[in-house]
């Protein structure tokens, strides 16, 4: 709804002026010559992009969580089978929502398709950070008149969505843990520890280990060296988010993804995952071939696998079958091609490509699960080494501090 500020005269011949709500001009014009016949002035008022202020700011942005998003999908999907209005079932649902982002878009929705707006432009107006995906599964179940079946492929897909991305945060919250840890232990032993047994080993004379020198070259490096480190590690993060913005940047950021040991393999497969789970979802929604694998391609992850994939969309729109036009992507997996040409030649694309989709999903779960189950060792022995070397060369010198007491 677009708010607007007008100055009006009442049956009286008062002037008056307010604000009201309205789908259009000609919409919020109805509203206000209901009580004051006479309109002499109306602005649409110019909102803040940013709230109303600090306090009103909501904490992580407008981002879309996707547990949410499948939750209120499928609050939603229940309600419209039950005979309630989809004005009203979105109004309801929203309201007890307590997610605040989607909380706000399914309102002013739910207001908008009141006064006669169409769900999906009302949607995509209103929740300007919803995938595509979402917008266009919605405005397909809309113009097929089965709307409550687009909140139900939807509610299924971001579950899959949330589902996957909580497996990767589980994997990866305990290595992160520990190179933190790790980190904070060497500042705290050069900054602090090093410096003081530095000048009781300097003070009592005699020759340090090579070992200990070492590690005290180091800790004064890093004591006098640390706002430099800072600013280069800051700098070249800069760079390189500057760099993958580029068209160039972002194929040679996609590129060194699929192409990394151990971790190109699962690229690839999340990749496979995303293509046939999305392109499944948006078909099973009655979206037309072409135009369904043009919005999987904007939702793709990895910049080269997505545009492998938008580059099949002329060519499937020209007239060539599916199974011609992704062997064109060079790094999807064959199993994945072969299992995309025997689901078009059964006319059973959407659930082959389902199945398709959550092998490729586990497959994915399991290589990381392997990744990190060989990592942690690794990881483990790093740091072993790393105290182990500390440890000595603290003691190597408490031979030497004995003889000069």
């Amino acid at each position: 709804m677009i708010t607007y500020r007008y100055k009006a005269q009442s049956p009286d011949g008062q002037t008056v002026q307010g604000v009201v709500q309205g789908v259009d001009e000609f919409d919020a014009a109805d509203k206000i010559r209901r009580t004051n016949p006479i309109i002499l002035e109306l602005k649409p008022v110019k909102e803040k992009a940013h709230g109303d202020g600090l306090l009103n700011m909501e904490i992580g942005g407008n981002r879309i969580n996707s547990k949410n998003l499948s939750v209120i999908c499928s609050q939603i999907a229940i309600t419209l089978k039950s005979g309630v209005p989809i004005a009203k079932a979105m109004e309801l649902i929203g309201a007890q929502s307590e997610d605040k982002v989607l909380r706000k878009i399914f309102l002013a929705t739910a207001e908008d398709v009141q006064g006669g707006a169409g769900l999906a432009s009302s949607l995509e107006r209103n929740g300007k950070n919803f995938p595509a995906t979402f917008i266009e599964t919605i405005r397909a179940g809309e113009e097929s008149g089965n709307i409550e079946h687009s909140f139900s492929e939807m509610a299924e897909y971001y579950e899959k969505t949330y589902k996957n991305q909580d497996k990767i945060k589980s994997a990866l919250s305990y290595p992160i843990f520990v190179v933190c840890v790790a980190i904070v232990v060497l500042i705290v032993v050069m900054v602090m520890v090093i410096p003081s047994l530095t000048q009781t080993f300097e003070s009592l004379g005699g020759e340090l280990p090579v070992m200990t020198q070492i590690m005290i070259a180091c800790s004064k490096f890093f004591q006098h060296a640390w706002p430099f480190i800072v600013i280069v590690i800051l700098a070249a993060v800069i760079i390189w988010k500057s760099y993958t913005k580029t068209e160039k940047g972002k194929v040679v950021q996609g590129k060194a993804q699929l192409r990394a040991p151990v971790f190109g393999k699962i690229h690839q497969m999340n990749g496979s995952a995303e293509f046939a789970n999305t392109l499944s979802m948006l078909m099973s929604s009655g979206i037309t071939l072409d135009h369904a694998i043009e919005i999987t391609a904007k939702t793709m992850n990895n910049y080269v696998l997505a545009r492998e994939v938008a580059a099949m969309q002329p060519m499937v729109e020209s007239g060539k079958s599916v199974g011609d036009a992704i062997d064109t992507c060079q790094h999807l997996p064959a199993t994945l091609k072969e299992m995309t040409k025997i689901g078009e030649e059964t006319g059973e694309l959407d659930q082959t490509l389902k199945v398709i989709g959550e092998f490729y999903s586990n497959e994915a779960d399991t290589a990381m699960k392997n990744a990190l189950a060989k990592l942690e060792p690794t990881m483990l022995i790093f740091l072993a080494v790393f105290a182990g070397f500390i440890v000595i060369s603290i003691y190597l010198p408490m031979f030497t501090m004995y003889n000069l007491m």
